[in-house]
């Protein structure tokens, strides 16, 4: 599970970057909340799936590393013999990062912009 954990957090926070970034200028004290808010709705709407593509590209790179520097697995041939396990490994890491991109994204940032009265 902690290298589910590993493997799925900073591709999580890359794509949650559309609204985690006017948070962190805000508490950095670096903006005005009116400019985070706009800001905010500007990344959010038109620039969404940036994030979202980005986030994706990290958690496929995360998995990558993974399997050639942790498991081993730098050959065609290894990755045949294991085919089942990295199979699995993927499907988890993926359904894991996904689930926990909604779930950071939609309530632990989004209720942290309301603290902060970025929205509402």
């Amino acid at each position: 599970m902690k290298e589910i954990i590993k493997l799925t957090s900073l591709p999580i926070l890359f794509a949650s970057l559309c609204c985690l970034s006017p948070i962190f200028l805000v508490l950095l004290g670096l903006s005005t909340v009116s400019f985070a808010s706009s800001l905010a709705d500007t990344f959010y709407g038109d620039y969404k799936w940036y994030f979202r593509i980005t986030g994706l590209i990290f958690l496929f790179a995360s998995l990558a590393w993974y399997f050639y520097k942790s498991k081993g697995i730098c050959t065609i041939e290894k990755a045949k013999k294991q085919r089942n396990k990295i199979i699995n490994t993927i499907l988890i890491v993926f359904i894991t990062g996904v689930l926990g991109y909604i779930f950071f994204l939609y309530v632990i940032v989004h209720y942290t912009g309301v603290l902060l009265k970025l929205w509402t």
